[in-house]
């Protein structure tokens, strides 16, 4: 759904539930919008754009890094799978995420609070009251007041099933019948939280097309599918699956031939869609209308250099994508030696002024075998990147020693060819695109439907199911490109010394004939029992989901599994995780996790604004 200018609607938002109608002396400045001329069938949806135009966290009326629906924060620095990148002096909020020491303070957190519940859930509130003025007022009809309810229903699950993710369920319950929500608190009985998302879900299940004509809009297997993951953070399996076989029967939805087809541009909206957030540019000022919220997180240095070299991949991650010699993941053995990285090597031989090399940068691939999905989900020196050259490693990094080697999360960003015809063309965030966030896609139900069998017992199902994901792995296009090279100067970019962006898959210092590197996957042959099914779920959910900000999340649920995460509480994954890479990060030294840092802080502005009405969670008193 391209966003629409929704000026004069916010404008109505933010003062609707002051009625100025019973003073005929007022006269409305011109261009104005009154309350009245939004109840309409047309009004009504021009209301719900403006809801949708809240979902990525950011944009329009709000730059807000700690909002963003990608929660690459929350999801994906707080966890194994990224360092927040960039400078340690630069976005020191998030350091306090990375770190697991996130004060009350911190506005990063503040932000999402505010994206939810003062700007997403106010949004939806305020359009459902105004659908039933006008129902009631003959405007419409009931048919038509409940399409639009369940739009916006599906919103309001939407808002707070993210705000749990972030907060628990330390969150307050409003919805379009609470007439001062600032008296609401935020203490719910047991359930009550989960119970509000899932029942807001299901009417908006009950209700929905199971198409669109409009990309962008809900439906109802956009409901059932976001219901089912709401389930699965409290591990109700037999719910989750349920919605998760509904899903897979209704035949509309099919896994695309490749990997990348999820991530790439040209493939917005594709078969394996259930729910995208759809970005737009070049359409108002600073592109508003494409997601904001990784503004932040693209290359930084070198020849591409944007901006600002946060979000990079871990080494446990990349260690993660190490395979066997049947091609299968190294679940107990994959950290124990690094996969080569070019950490603290410079990108071509350092000379003194005699020309002697006083520091070697010489740098060649690690021949290890690795699932191929690791050179489409992280940037490694010496590997090609998209279509923009041989990544030169040190000199294309923004800071090293406080990001590590790899560049920012390569799936969102474009190709050097789509520039400025599907990136921004203004604005300092020059990164920001038009690939769309696959918010909820199939790929999540085989995966969910995977897991759901693998704690029932069931693991030829559970094996089926995730070697469906492996097989479109083993028959997606690999990176191309075996660089020949070893020493990567400004003068050897874009793919070697001499070359222009036409030598791409033709020519320079790469044989386009190779892989660039040793990529191997295999299927497996059978489970020994439950425990070794859903420890291979959850390798298969980390590598097929990295960086997308989910790794935490799933990490925090898993932890209330009977084995937990292959054996390992979510407290020892993440302190190994920081102990074996205090080589990149000595900041990290002394930094440790324990179950007090599953959540978020309620922020303490808000406590301030609703003394004796909101509670901190209990860790943070």
């Amino acid at each position: 759904m391209k966003k629409l200018s929704i000026l004069m609607v916010i404008a109505f938002l933010l003062t609707m539930s002051y009625s100025c109608s019973e003073d005929f002396l007022t006269k409305e400045p011109p261009g104005s919008l009154s309350e009245n001329q939004l109840y309409s069938a047309d009004g009504i949806d021009a209301l719900l754009v403006g809801a949708y135009a809240m979902v990525t966290g950011s944009g329009e009326w709000t730059i807000s890094w700690g909002a963003s629906i990608q929660n690459w924060t929350y999801g994906s620095a707080a966890s194994d799978d990224a360092y927040k990148g960039s400078e340690i002096t630069d976005q020191v909020p998030a350091n306090q995420i990375e770190r697991w020491e996130v004060q009350t303070t911190n506005n990063y957190p503040a932000d999402k609070w505010v994206w939810a519940f003062g700007m997403g859930n106010d949004r939806v509130n305020k359009t459902l009251r105004v659908i039933n003025i006008v129902e009631e007022s003959g405007g419409i009809t009931a048919e038509q007041a409940d399409a639009y309810r369940a739009e916006a229903r599906f919103l309001r699950g939407l808002f707070y099933f993210e705000a749990r993710l972030v907060f628990g369920d330390f969150i307050p319950l409003i919805d379009e019948t609470v007439e001062i929500p600032s008296e609401v608190s935020n203490v719910n009985p047991d359930g009550a939280v989960l119970k509000f998302i899932t029942d807001d879900l299901a009417f908006a299940a009950s209700i929905l097309p199971e198409t669109q004509t409009q990309v962008g809009r809900a439906t109802k297997w956009a409901a059932k599918a976001l219901a089912a993951r709401a389930y699965l953070q409290d591990l109700k399996y037999a719910e989750a699956e349920a919605l998760i076989d509904e899903i897979i029967a209704s035949g509309q939805f099919s896994l695309m031939p490749d990997f990348m087809d999820n991530y790439s541009i040209e493939t917005n909206n594709n078969e394996e869609s259930i729910f995208e957030i759809q970005a737009n540019v070049n359409d108002i000022d600073g592109s508003l209308n494409a997601e904001m919220g990784i503004g932040l997180n693209w290359p930084h240095g070198g020849d591409i250099g944007m901006c600002c070299g946060f979000h990079q991949p871990s080494q446990n991650l990349v260690n993660a994508f190490k395979v066997d010699e049947n091609g299968l993941p190294l679940f107990d053995t994959f950290n124990d030696v690094d996969l080569a990285n070019d950490q603290g090597i410079p990108s071509a031989d350092v000379k003194d002024e005699a020309g002697n090399v006083i520091q070697s940068g010489s740098f060649t691939v690690d021949p290890h075998a690795v699932d191929p999905r690791l050179d489409h989900t992280v940037s490694r020196r010496g590997i090609p990147y998209k279509d923009w050259g041989i990544n030169r490693g040190a000199n294309w990094v923004r800071k090293q020693a406080d990001g590590g080697p790899y560049l920012p999360a390569p799936k969102p960003f474009f190709k050097k060819s789509e520039r400025f015809s599907f990136s921004t063309t203004t604005g300092w965030q020059t990164g920001i695109n038009a690939n769309n966030y696959r918010y909820l896609r199939y790929t999540h139900i085989i995966l969910w439907k995977a897991e759901c069998a693998a704690y029932r017992g069931d693991l030829e199902t559970a094996r089926t199911f995730v070697n469906m994901i492996r097989q479109r792995a083993k028959d997606s296009e690999m990176v191309m490109g075996k660089v020949l090279v070893d020493q990567l100067p400004a003068s050897a970019y874009p793919w070697g010394e001499g070359t222009t962006d036409a030598d791409y898959m033709t020519g320079g210092d790469v044989d386009w004939d190779q892989p660039a590197a040793n990529y191997q996957i295999g299927l497996y042959d059978a489970f020994a029992n439950a425990e070794e099914a859903m420890e291979a779920v959850q390798w298969e959910q980390r590598l097929e989901f990295a960086t997308e900000g989910l790794r935490f999340f799933d990490l925090r649920r898993w932890d209330n599994l009977p084995n937990q995460i292959g054996g390992k509480s979510m407290a020892e994954v993440l302190n190994d995780f920081a102990t074996g890479d205090l080589r990149i990060r000595s900041f990290m030294s002394g930094k440790t996790f324990t179950n007090d840092d599953k959540y978020m802080p309620i922020p303490q502005a808000q406590l301030d604004q609703q003394v004796g009405v909101l509670e901190q969670r209990p860790e943070y008193k």
